[in-house]
């Protein structure tokens, strides 16, 4: 798979088009967004809010619906994009541009699946089959990881000399979603040999390609390339992937040098920058670095956001340096950014693993007493800590806590292994009732699987109670009865 660099990179991209205006009429763009904004939750239809716009005779042209169904894409809101954009084709109000048709295939890819975008795409009049509908079908085949159909189309867009740099790139990024990282270098020559000049993401991907396989020789020859091409020229993401692998490959020296190269090339106001550099130095553990960078981040850069205070913790924690993380952390509480518990999770995660668990509960509950809302996530890394130092007692509690504050975070999954481990103790060390409790409070955040299933069962035969039912919903749900559930459950025939 891609590394996390170049998958970091990718974000960053997109983090960059984040900051730009979306359109000229901004104000307008807000006074309906503000009604739009609040609808977090995805089942919720924003048809309605659009109906009363016009209602109320406000004016809504096509530039300032797009505006509208960019941010809602920028924020991941899918399902409420795709229904602005369907709501604006069912109008009439304005024209349907190829781009139009080309962001709405990329939702209902998204949201409805890949049979739904051929429908589309099958339906659209030969006038809009554009150079950018097929780019969205492309694009389509290419997250769902889809070879041989990516290919086809990618022939059938050269053909019809509808290909360009971004097209080629998405093929590159496939070849790296499907770990044929070899197979890369070929599409940047075939894409050359095309006469299809290279943008500076094209390089990117191929210099992954070359880290990915260890082959550095190549990796660099290649961004000496790219720095000699006059139309891309080099940038500091680039300098920082090669970074990357140099200190993959313990090659310090040679990380320095681009280390260097990457900090000339970034502008000085670059937050982005300064935390990918960061980073970089605690890998090397080079402590002194990452302070001068923390230091010149805050004199070019207007506000450190929580982003740049998860960074600058994470490696204060992976050098081991504790102490200064505390009074890192310190500096947040005082910065009056949003109280995020992901950054103060760091701190707790670096007493966990030194074994200072008892040093992380007492943090965490002063911050509940500071009328502060933990995540279940917080109160896991607690309960692993305790696993860690075979305290069962306290994982056991630590993690009965996560799930009564579950709906801090409804994305939130523990960890399988820790959930293991617990189950494994509670089952012998809990009554019945307890463990049916703590059983029914996982099924709200993942699914029944065998290791809860099992503790069910060990529960019930110790306690002379039939099983018929539990061994009927595994049977709904797929989970094989193997050797060992078997052997439980013909010891209570015995």
């Amino acid at each position: 798979m891609a590394s996390t660099i170049f998958l970091k990179s990718r974000n960053f991209t997109a983090t960059f088009l984040l900051c730009r205006p979306y359109c000229s009429t901004v104000t307008n763009s807000r006074n309906l967004f503000s009604r739009i904004s609040p609808l977090g939750d995805p089942s919720i239809s924003v048809s309605p809010i659009l109906e009363n716009w016009l209602q109320e005779g406000n004016t809504l042209s096509a530039q300032h619906l797009q505006c509208i169904i960019k941010t809602l894409r920028n924020r991941r809101r899918f399902h409420q994009a795709l229904e602005a954009s369907e709501w604006m084709s069912s109008k009439g109000l304005c024209t349907i541009s190829p781009t139009d048709h080309a962001v709405q295939l990329n939702l209902i890819g998204k949201v409805c699946g890949l049979d739904s975008v051929e429908s589309y795409f099958q339906n659209l009049s030969d006038r809009d089959k554009t150079k950018k509908a097929y780019g969205a079908l492309l694009n389509c085949y290419v997250r769902e990881g889809l070879v041989d159909k990516s290919l086809s189309l990618m022939q059938k867009m050269k053909d019809m000399g509808f290909v360009s740099a971004l097209e080629y790139n998405n093929i590159m990024c496939l070849y790296l979603q499907s770990e044929q990282y070899e197979r890369v270098p070929s599409v940047l020559a075939q894409m050359k040999k095309d006469g299809v000049a290279p943008d500076s993401f094209s390089y990117r991907i191929c210099i992954n390609s070359y880290g990915t396989m260890s082959d550095l020789t190549s990796m660099e020859k290649l961004l000496e390339e790219m720095e000699q091409q006059s139309h891309v020229g080099s940038d500091w993401i680039a300098y920082s992937m090669v970074a990357n692998y140099y200190i993959k490959a313990d090659m310090k020296e040679k990380a320095l040098i681009y280390l260097k190269k990457c900090e000339d090339k970034a502008s000085k106001h670059n937050a982005v920058a300064y935390n990918h550099l960061i980073s970089h130095y605690a890998s090397l553990g080079n402590k002194r670095a990452m302070m001068r960078l923390w230091k010149l981040q805050k004199v070019n850069c207007k506000k450190q956001l929580n982003r740049e205070y998860i960074t600058m913790l994470g490696c204060l924690v992976k050098i081991g340096d504790l102490d200064e993380t505390e009074k890192l952390l310190l500096e947040w509480e005082l910065s009056g950014n949003f109280y995020d518990f992901r950054v103060p999770n760091i701190l707790l995660i670096g007493y966990s693993k030194r074994g200072l668990v008892e040093k992380a509960e007492t943090m965490l509950r002063s911050m509940i007493d500071k009328q502060k809302n933990p995540t279940p996530n917080s109160w896991a890394i607690i309960a692993a800590g305790y696993v860690a130092k075979e305290n069962m007692e306290k994982a056991f509690q630590c993690m009965k806590e996560a799930m009564a504050v579950e709906a801090q975070n409804k994305g939130w999954r523990p960890k399988s292994n820790l959930i293991s481990s617990i189950l494994s103790w509670a089952t012998n060390n809990r009554d019945l009732d307890e463990v049916e409790d703590f059983v029914n409070s996982l099924k709200t955040v993942i699914s029944m699987n065998r290791d809860m299933y099992l503790s069910l069962i060990k529960m019930y035969v110790r306690c002379g109670k039939e099983v018929d039912k539990i061994l009927e919903s595994m049977r709904t749900d797929n989970i094989e009865l193997d050797e060992e559930i078997g052997e439980i459950v013909n010891s209570r025939l015995q």
